[in-house]
C-alpha cells in the first residue's frame, strides 16, 4: 500500500519517497502547452496550490524521471531545462511592520538569486532584486526564465518588473488563496490568463471522487474495516462530509487535506476548519452577527466571482466564498448560487454561530451540547423540549433580526423574519452539535422542518410561530401536519414531535410528542 502524502507539497520529495501523488499532469500539459504563457489561479487555503507550484518547478527544471508513469510523459513535452525562480511569498513575514515585510522579501530573494548565482546589490529594492534574478538568470542559462509565485498583496510592487520583463520569461504562474489577491495582480499584470472560472481546470486542485476511489483503494478499504462498513458505504458517507468544493459551476471536488487526514486517521473530523485559527472567522461572524443559513442558497453574478471587490469593503458573502466557507452551486444561466462545500464545513460554521449566540446571551457551548445529546440520544423529548427552550432564551434576537430579513428577502416562499429566526437557530445548534440534521426551512412541501438523527434515533420536528396565545393549537396543529403529509415515513421508529415557539415570550408555549 502506497504512502499518504500527508502533510508533503514537494512534488520531487512525493515521488522519490514513494508517496502516492494524484496525477494531474493532463491538465498541467495543457497549460504549459499554450501559446500563452503567463497564468493565474485562486484557491482557499489547503487545496494543493503548493504541490502544484512544485510539480511547475520539476516540469520546468527538465526532471523527466519523477514523472515517469505520469500523463504528462506520454505527451510530446520536450523536458526542456529552463532556469526557475519560485517564490513562496506565503512565508514572508507581515507581523513585524514594514521592516519586517522589507527584510522578509530580501530573504526569498536572496535565495532565489543564490541558486541561480546572480548577485544582488544590498540596496536594490524587491523589484530591483526581480529583475535582476530574472534578466541575469535568463543570460546565465541562455533561456528565458520561469517563474513560479504564491502571491500576496505586499508583492504589487513586483507585478510591474514581471510585465516589464515579459521577453526574459518562458512561462509565469501565480497562485494565490483569494482573488482579492488577483484583483492587486491583475491591476497591473493585464496579460494574465485567469483559470480560477475555467471549466477545464475545475478538478487541478483537490481530488474527484474518481481519483479518490482509484488512488486511494486500498486506504478506503482499511478505513472501511475500521468503521465496519463497506467501501460503498463509506465512500457515501466521505461525500456527504467532505466532497462538494467546487470553482466552476459544474465539478465538485474533495478538499485534499481533509481527505489525507481521515484516510490516516479513518476518524470524521473537521480537519480543514481546524487549520485555520477559528477565532478570526468565528470574530468576523459575530461582529456582524452573520448566521449560517442566510447564505445558503444565495443568488451570485458571474461579476461576483471574477471581480470580488476591496477585502476591506467587501460583503460578508464575498469574503466566505473567497476563503473558501462558502462555494458554487449550479449555475443560473451565467450566475450561480452559493452554499457551504460540505457537512465539514457547514457543521464548523454552525458550531462558531452557535457559540456566539450562546456565548452573547451568557451561556457556554458545552452546558447546553450535553442535554441536547443527552435527549436526542435517549430519546428523551421533555428533555429535548427544555433545552431548546434554555438556547432560545440566550439568544439576542435584535442582534440577528438584520439577517434574518437578508434571507427571508431571498426566500421565496412566505416566511416571518421570527419564523426564520427561531428556525436558523435552533438548525445551527443542532448542527453545531455535531447531529445530522437536515432542515427545510423555506419549504412547504415535502419533509419536516426538522430531520435529526442521533446515535440510532430518528426526530422528525415540526416548528410554528404564532402570538396569539394558541401554542397548545398550533402544536397540535404541527403534530398533524406530520401525520397528514406522512413525514415520519421514511424513518421507521422515528420520534414525531411538535412545537409551537410564542414569539411573544420567545419559548416553546407548547409541544406534543409521539415516540415511536
Amino acid at each position: 500500500m502506497q504512502k499518504l502524502p500527508t502533510g508533503l507539497q514537494e512534488f520531487e520529495y512525493i515521488r522519490k519517497a514513494g508517496a502516492l501523488y494524484v496525477d494531474k499532469t493532463d491538465m498541467i500539459y495543457n497549460i504549459v502547452s499554450e501559446a500563452k504563457k503567463q497564468f493565474f489561479i485562486s484557491r482557499p487555503r489547503r487545496f494543493g496550490k503548493t504541490l502544484l507550484c512544485w510539480t511547475l518547478n520539476a516540469l520546468f527544471s527538465g526532471k523527466r524521471e519523477l514523472f515517469e508513469g505520469l500523463a504528462i510523459a506520454k505527451t510530446d513535452w520536450e523536458w526542456e531545462s529552463f532556469p526557475v525562480i519560485h517564490l513562496d511569498m506565503s512565508k514572508v513575514c507581515t507581523d513585524e511592520g514594514s521592516a519586517g515585510v522589507r527584510r522578509s522579501l530580501a530573504f526569498q530573494m536572496k535565495r532565489a538569486a543564490n541558486e541561480h548565482g546572480v548577485g544582488l546589490d544590498a540596496e536594490m529594492g524587491a523589484g530591483e532584486m526581480l529583475t535582476e534574478i530574472i534578466i541575469e538568470s535568463a543570460k546565465k542559462h541562455g533561456k528565458p526564465a520561469v517563474v513560479i509565485e504564491e502571491v500576496r498583496d505586499i508583492m504589487r510592487g513586483c507585478y510591474t518588473q514581471l510585465k516589464a520583463n515579459e521577453p526574459h520569461i518562458r512561462f509565469l504562474f501565480m497562485t494565490g488563496i483569494s482573488k482579492f489577491t488577483k484583483a492587486g495582480v491583475f491591476s497591473t499584470l493585464n496579460n494574465l490568463n485567469d483559470l480560477s472560472l475555467d471549466e477545464n481546470f475545475g478538478t487541478m486542485l483537490g481530488y474527484t471522487e474518481k481519483e479518490l476511489v482509484e488512488c486511494f483503494d486500498e486506504h478506503l478499504a482499511v478505513c472501511a474495516g475500521k468503521l465496519k462498513i463497506s467501501v460503498g458505504e463509506l465512500v457515501d458517507r466521505l461525500r456527504e462530509y467532505y466532497n462538494g468544493s467546487c470553482f466552476d459551476g459544474v465539478h465538485r471536488v474533495y478538499n485534499p487535506f481533509s481527505m489525507l487526514n481521515f484516510l490516516h486517521s479513518g476518524e470524521f473530523d473537521n480537519y480543514w476548519m481546524e487549520s485555520a485559527n477559528p477565532k478570526i472567522i468565528a470574530d468576523f461572524m459575530k461582529e456582524r452577527s452573520l448566521t449560517v443559513e442566510q447564505f445558503r442558497g444565495m443568488p451570485v453574478s458571474r461579476d461576483f466571482v471574477r471581480n470580488p471587490g476591496n477585502i476591506e469593503t467587501a460583503p460578508p458573502q464575498n469574503f466566505l466564498y473567497q476563503a473558501g466557507y462558502l462555494t458554487l452551486r449550479e449555475r443560473i444561466d451565467r450566475d450561480f448560487l452559493l452554499d457551504y462545500p460540505n457537512t465539514e464545513v457547514l457543521n464548523s460554521m454552525s458550531r462558531l454561530v452557535a457559540e456566539n449566540m450562546i456565548q452573547s446571551g451568557g451561556g457556554e457551548f458545552m452546558d447546553f451540547r450535553t442535554p441536547l445529546i443527552t435527549a436526542l440520544a435517549g430519546g428523551k423529548s421533555k428533555l429535548l423540549i427544555e433545552t431548546f427552550n434554555r438556547l432560545l432564551a440566550s439568544i439576542p434576537y435584535d442582534d440577528y433580526v438584520g439577517a434574518a430579513r437578508q434571507a427571508v428577502e431571498l426566500s421565496d416562499v412566505e416566511i416571518t423574519t421570527q419564523e426564520w429566526l427561531y428556525r436558523s437557530t435552533i438548525l445551527a445548534f443542532l448542527r453545531g452539535c455535531g447531529v445530522l440534521t437536515f432542515g427545510e426551512m423555506h419549504g412547504s412541501q415535502g419533509r419536516s422542518d426538522l430531520i435529526v438523527t442521533c446515535r440510532g434515533n430518528t426526530w422528525i420536528i415540526e416548528i410554528k410561530v404564532t402570538g396569539n396565545n394558541d401554542c397548545e393549537a398550533q402544536a397540535q396543529e404541527a403534530m398533524k401536519q406530520i401525520n397528514d403529509r406522512q413525514y415520519a415515513e421514511p424513518h421507521k421508529n422515528g420520534k414525531k414531535v411538535g412545537i409551537a415557539i410564542d414569539d411573544n415570550t420567545r419559548q416553546i408555549g407548547g409541544s406534543r410528542w409521539v415516540e415511536a
